[in-house]
């Protein structure tokens, strides 16, 4: 196996989707190092066991010698994701939005070296758009493209309302790579769409086009079994269905609320170990065999 394949190999485990593997080979092939981005909105304090499954995916680009960008969305925290959601998110302000990210670094850091993380804020460039690069970046898509989006879809069937800003988040997300100009961006399958637009929008303002690289969602702690459907919502902050990667042991295990880890069915505790393991080198057949 060349040297190539091996990182593709290493690249791809874990990986629910890889947009375009022939244009990774080509990258890889060039010998330069490649800018692997991924970016988080500090919409609560903490990170948690679901983040860690791309941050993971993050450090194996680390670990084979490429750039990563670990990018803290402070301008468009303020606005809110909204994927997946069925009303409109409440902002935050940006004093909520910076006492959050204060402790995003550290977090991340529990996972990645910092010795080699290019931090970075999008308030860098966001806060200085003009109303003119907002309506040009506004002029790089159709309201019929976000449509396409399944919730948007959802809500405009239903005849729920869906704001203006909220068609401008995906923008702002891709305008992000546009800035930063990403070789590869990750997330969870639920942000394909938002990385997608990314891909678009680089082309549109003369880059060349980002990979798009997708890991499995991690299931929040109130998910159950129907039959062999898992349901529930993802593992996610606004849910209140999560582990904090920094919690102490007692509260991470505690048994007083419906949400916490140790009262997940057996069928379901296994399902988070593998995705969460999917991204863990294959040196750890002890762990693994455990699922078996």
């Amino acid at each position: 196996m060349t040297a190539i394949e091996q990182s593709v190999q290493t690249i791809r485990r874990g990986c629910d989707e890889l947009i375009v593997e022939d244009e990774l080979v080509k990258k890889l092939t060039s010998g330069r190092k490649l800018r692997v981005k991924l970016g988080l909105d500090p919409t609560a304090p903490d990170l948690h066991l679901g983040h860690t499954v791309v941050i993971n995916k993050l450090r194996d680009f680390q670990n084979l010698g490429h750039q990563v960008q670990f990018l803290i969305g402070d301008f468009t925290g303020m606005i809110g994701d909204p994927t997946g959601k069925n009303q409109t998110r409440p902002p935050l302000s940006r004093e909520e939005i910076l006492a959050n990210a204060k402790s995003y670094k550290e977090q991340a850091f529990k996972v990645l070296d910092e010795r080699r993380v290019e931090l970075r804020r999008n308030s860098e460039w966001l806060d200085g758009m003009t109303l003119v690069d907002t309506v040009d970046l506004l002029a790089k898509t159709t309201v019929a493209r976000m449509l396409e989006r399944n919730d948007f879809r959802q809500r405009f069937d239903e005849g729920v309302a869906i704001h203006q800003h909220e068609f401008l988040y995906p923008l702002l997300q891709g305008y992000d790579s546009v800035a930063l100009e990403c070789d590869v961006e990750l997330g969870g399958t639920d942000q394909l769409f938002n990385l997608l637009v990314g891909r678009d929008l680089m082309a549109k303002y003369g880059k060349r086009p980002q990979i798009v690289m997708t890991t499995p969602i991690l299931e929040g702690f109130d998910a159950r079994f129907e039959g062999d459907l898992v349901v529930g919502k993802k593992m996610s902050k606004s849910a209140d269905n999560y582990t904090g990667i920094q919690e102490e042991p007692s509260a991470m295990y505690r048994t007083d609320a419906a949400s916490l880890m140790m009262t997940m069915p057996a069928g379901m505790t296994v399902a988070a170990c593998q995705i969460l393991l999917l991204a863990c080198p294959p040196s750890m057949p002890g762990a693994r065999s455990v699922l078996k």
